[in-house]
């Protein structure tokens, strides 16, 4: 696909060997290149955002791998939304390059949408990647992406493939909990509204957003993405994209999206939050879209496995119980149908989570059981 070998595209094995920035900077301008980028009139046709928050660790590999790109027409907005790791140092190490723009805040926004919608604000380009800070790419990405949005107009957004990636390295595709899973394997250009319609209600079918590449028109159309959201902003944002117009993918899997603690959505797992906002999108994306009755069900039964347990935590808090109240009683008719099922299996993980807490020798009294039997059972 446009000239690129399907087969080194899917190595996974980048290892973070990129050139230097000054190597990149001097083999990629010439003069008269590097005085257009130092203008003050010059407009890219990319514009690179990248949203940081205490990214440090990963920050090299993702600035290294957005100036590597074999497509050059771009700016890169370097944001930090106020870290309190070493991450401002290492921006500051790309001050120089013509191609960087460097925005700091001063104090923490609060959301990561919030810096989204601040650096697409601030974009020149007509077309927006928004490259998160823990992620890295292949330097082919835009290269493959960039001329799927030149090749129509009515596409809205084009993304790639992405790999998993987990402390311990590359660890398959990231679509691995996506239905159809046999579509992920080749390339497609689809109908937005048809796109919304078969995923958007159910689960985002784009996993990692700095795997897609949008139009900054677009973006502003549809008002930026959610800044009340901190988890599922980019789902929503995409639905709503996908319903302006064509979707393109590319199967070349040239994105590679990192697992790990710190992460948003490691964060918002701890008190129900996740649930929350998967409701909300749920709800935003069923107003939008008229499913039949089976598909309806489906995606009442997976929410309940969420919000049920969600709800029975005394880690919830009240007002976060209330929101997800509100969102079920709006996707759900009859929620009290779908409530016994998570809510025993729910509590049957309790229970054996509490006895295997239980002090070796109080458990075997307790129970009346053998060690061995013991442990079989609390399993």
């Amino acid at each position: 696909m446009m000239g690129l070998d399907a087969e080194s595209a899917a190595s996974p094995a980048l290892n973070g060997e990129l050139p230097a920035p000054s190597e990149v900077l001097s083999t990629f301008a010439n003069r008269s290149q590097r005085r257009a980028i130092e203008s003050v009139g010059y407009a890219p046709t990319v514009s690179v955002v990248v949203p940081n928050y205490n990214h440090a660790a990963y920050l090299r590999q993702r600035i290294d791998s957005i100036l590597a790109q074999t497509y050059q027409d771009l700016e890169v907005l370097l944001l930090d939304d106020r870290s309190t790791d070493e991450s401002r140092a290492i921006i500051q190490e790309y001050a120089s390059d013509p191609r960087v723009r460097i925005d700091f805040n001063e104090v923490n926004s609060g959301s990561p949408f919030k810096q989204w919608n601040k650096g697409v604000g601030l974009a020149r380009g007509k077309y927006i990647w928004i490259a998160e800070s823990d992620d890295y790419a292949d330097p082919r990405l835009l290269e493959a992406l960039v001329p799927l949005l030149d090749s129509d107009s009515s596409i809205a957004f084009a993304y790639c493939r992405s790999w998993r990636v987990t402390p311990g390295g590359v660890a398959g595709f990231a679509d691995y909990n996506l239905p159809d899973s046999n579509r992920w394997e080749s390339d497609f250009c689809v109908a937005g509204a048809e796109f919304f319609r078969r995923y958007f209600a159910y689960i985002t079918p784009v996993p990692n957003a700095s795997a897609a590449v949008f139009r900054k028109s677009v973006y502003d159309a549809v008002g930026g993405a959610d800044e009340s959201l901190r988890l599922c902003g980019d789902w929503k944002l995409f639905g709503a994209i996908a319903l302006r117009g064509m979707v393109a993918y590319s199967a070349l899997p040239m994105n590679y999206f990192r697992y790990h603690e710190n992460n948003a959505r490691s964060q918002t797992t701890r008190d129900g939050r996740d649930v929350a906002e998967f409701l909300h999108v749920t709800r935003w994306a069923l107003e939008r879209v008229t499913l039949p009755d089976d598909e309806l069900a489906k995606i009442r039964r997976a929410r309940a496995k969420g919000w049920v347990p969600t709800l029975l935590s005394f880690r919830t808090p009240p007002d976060l119980r209330k929101q997800i109240l509100e969102s079920v009683r709006a996707i759900d008719p009859h929620p009290a149908r779908r409530f016994f099922g998570p809510a025993l299996s729910t509590l049957c993980r309790k229970l054996a989570r509490h006895f295997r807490e239980l002090p070796s020798i109080v458990r075997p009294r307790f129970s009346g059981l053998s060690q061995s039997a013991w442990r079989k059972a609390s399993r």
